[in-house]
């Protein structure tokens, strides 16, 4: 089978889960024709995502989250403003899409939670099959928590999601823990790549974060200077950063690189993060107990942050207050177990969904009238 991916470029969760994705195609025999990875002005493209991907990289402007001047709050009116004002520019990333598709003429293209890949097929519709992935699927699971909603904001959240999925025939909700799959989703595990598997945890003297948005660098560099005998090593995507920022003698700042905050995450004393969903798996992969601060105004993250506190990942908080993780416990070996037996079951899961595929691909190519034949001659 013959996959194109499009990916959302907001955070890193969607692209390592590209990554790890792409890794199986290749171990299983099939083809990775390109990736399309959604781009904005806000953020820079992770070195480690060219790296790691082989395929050819084709970036496009995609709707993206519009936050206040502190960069930290999402706020949704000004989101909808700026990407109803960029219309033209995403419909010439439709038609980008659109010759992509044409040149490579996939079997599969599946969209890691881009708002274009469920445009494109709904108004395109290619002749490939289209699939969905990511946790935010989940919400269509009776089993599913949603947080307390404000306004329209819980409308919007349910709304994109469904517009990233717009005439998909396979749509794959990641789960922290397994689930029955239903009419309309199959339930799959977490992507995580063979790194994080790999890794020997230890017990370092230090905490490690993740902040999606810059602004809450200014959070964590208030705690570090008023707790000076803790030790903070922060990550993130601030496109005019440093490679490695020294601000305090207990707190460094790095630009978001795989490799190594993989291996601060298995050296560090535990995960404060915002709520996306790649790194808590990671986390609870690795046994780290994890504290998640959603993104104010980012109704998907409050979901996120409910659904760490019911998988008994961690805990949630609405501030960077490190200490708090001390007093959480050390995870249960047995459910530790069970949820590495549930991440590791991808490769069969995977062979499954190809398999079923690849029988309706060749039903499609033998299942039609004899009369339709052209004529010969």
């Amino acid at each position: 089978m013959k996959f194109l991916f499009i990916v959302q470029g907001e955070g890193r969760g969607h692209m390592t889960q590209a990554i790890a994705f792409s890794k199986m195609i290749e171990k299983q025999g099939h083809e990775l024709a390109g990736v399309i990875l959604g781009k904005s002005k806000r953020r820079a493209i992770p070195e480690f995502f060219s790296r790691e991907i082989t395929a050819p990289i084709h970036l496009v402007e995609s709707p993206n989250f519009a936050s206040d001047k502190y960069e930290k709050k999402i706020l949704i009116g000004k989101t909808i403003r700026k990407n109803l004002a960029k219309a033209a520019t995403f419909w010439r990333s439709l038609k980008e899409i659109n010759q992509i598709v044409k040149v490579e003429k996939p079997d599969i293209i599946l969209n890691f939670y881009d708002l274009l890949g469920g445009i494109y097929n709904g108004i395109f519709r290619p002749q490939a099959e289209y699939w969905v992935i990511g946790h935010q699927y989940l919400i269509d699971h009776p089993n599913f928590k949603f947080a307390p909603a404000k306004g329209l904001n819980k409308f919007f959240f349910k709304f994109n999601t469904q517009m990233t999925a717009l005439g998909a025939s396979k749509i794959l909700a990641l789960s922290f823990y397994e689930l029955k799959s239903t009419d309309k989703i199959t339930v799959v595990p977490p992507l995580l790549r063979e790194e994080v598997k790999e890794l020997t945890p230890t017990s370092g003297d230090f905490f490690l974060t993740y902040m999606v948005n810059s602004g809450y660098g200014k959070e964590v560099f208030s705690f570090a200077r008023a707790n000076p005998h803790l030790n903070i090593r922060a990550y993130w995507d601030k496109k005019d950063a440093a490679e490695t920022e020294y601000p305090l003698k207990n707190l460094s700042f790095h630009r978001v690189h795989d490799q190594n905050f993989l291996r601060d995450m298995a050296a560090s004393k535990g995960l404060v993060s915002t709520a996306g969903f790649e790194s808590i798996c990671e986390a609870m992969y690795l046994g780290k107990p994890v504290m998640v601060i959603p993104v104010k105004g980012q109704y998907e993250q409050a979901c996120n942050a409910l659904d760490t506190i019911h998988s008994g990942a961690g805990i949630a908080s609405d501030n960077f207050d490190f200490a708090k993780l001390d007093s959480l416990q050390k995870k249960d070996s047995m459910e530790s177990f069970q949820y590495k037996n549930w991440v590791d079951s991808w490769p069969i899961i995977f062979k499954a969904l190809t398999s079923e595929a690849l029988f309706q691909k060749q039903e499609n190519q033998t299942d039609f009238p004899q009369e339709s034949l052209p004529a010969l001659g």
